[in-house]
């Protein structure tokens, strides 16, 4: 492989990573992770749950009432599930310990804000297909070999493409933050964490604009570049034209002495001389 097609192939390699990394992201329901605090089932209504409420039960002396006596106060009486949350739905943990209890984030928002969500959602598979663009571009300045292709607009239109996909990208994450934590203040009391932190998969989706800028930086890095070397390429030439004309002779089919009939002094005749000086001299020898 030549240096000028490792120098494409390390191109895009930033704009493959940056939509690896979007596609995982959007897929995933880990931008954010925490705990909840749910309070336990009793054991006699959920006798296959491990941790659960026990408790006795007795009856008064007159056998009318019963009554239950549990044994767990305070915060024995809760226990700790974790979750994770993406784009699409929350996931958390059954109480059975057997497998996850998902339903969709937008149930759990604000009416108010599911127009927001909808609107990041939108801007995330824009920036997603802005990126596939710039990949299918880049690809094709890898694999076409013609000396003939300008590769100029390629580099300007990978450029754009790319610090687009980056912008959407980034307003994209921070109107997801701002849904999450609006949800986590006013959300259904079933559902607030007590504590959470952003996971992986939101991690991934700052990588994906840093690798979209680094893409866009180094697209536009190359365009400058190329430009510059024609520019100058084209002014050598026009210059190397110049000098040719200017040192450029007609050819004389005359003899290679010259008399001109001009005035001369009595006994005297002036000889042109035009074969033995130099080119921008012309000599006239007086001749008696």
């Amino acid at each position: 492989m030549d240096w000028a097609r490792r120098q494409r192939v390390l191109a895009l390699l930033p704009v493959c990573l940056a939509l690896a990394f979007s596609l995982t992201a959007v897929g995933s329901s880990y931008w954010c992770e925490g705990t909840r605090r749910v309070a336990k089932p009793l054991c006699q209504d959920h006798p296959e749950v491990l941790h659960c409420i026990h408790y006795s039960s007795g009856s008064r002396d007159n056998g009318t009432q019963a009554v239950q006596y549990i044994w767990e106060t305070g915060d024995d009486r809760f226990i700790w599930r974790r979750f994770h949350l993406g784009l699409w739905q929350s996931c958390e943990e059954s109480l059975d310990s057997t497998g996850e209890k998902c339903r969709s984030f937008q149930s759990l928002m604000p009416a108010e804000e599911r127009g927001v969500l909808w609107l990041c959602i939108g801007a995330e598979v824009l920036s997603i297909l802005l990126t596939l663009t710039s990949a299918i571009v880049l690809g094709s300045r890898v694999s076409y070999h013609s000396s003939g292709f300008h590769w100029l607009k390629v580099d300007a239109s990978v450029a754009i493409l790319m610090v687009l996909a980056g912008l959407l990208a980034m307003v994209a994450h921070m109107m997801y933050t701002t849904i999450f934590q609006i949800t986590v203040n006013v959300g259904p009391e079933d559902w607030k964490p007590q504590t959470w932190d952003y996971g992986w998969s939101y991690c991934l989706a700052w990588g994906s604009f840093a690798l979209c800028m680094v893409a866009s930086v180094t697209a536009t890095s190359r365009y400058t570049a190329a430009r510059v070397e024609l520019a100058e390429k084209k002014s050598v030439r026009k210059g190397s034209q110049l000098s040719q004309r200017n040192f450029q002779e007609p050819k004389s089919s005359e003899s290679v002495w010259e008399t001109e009939a001009a005035p001369s002094p009595a006994g005297c005749s002036l000889v042109n001389i035009s074969e033995h000086l130099p080119s921008d001299a012309k000599g006239r020898v007086s001749v008696c």
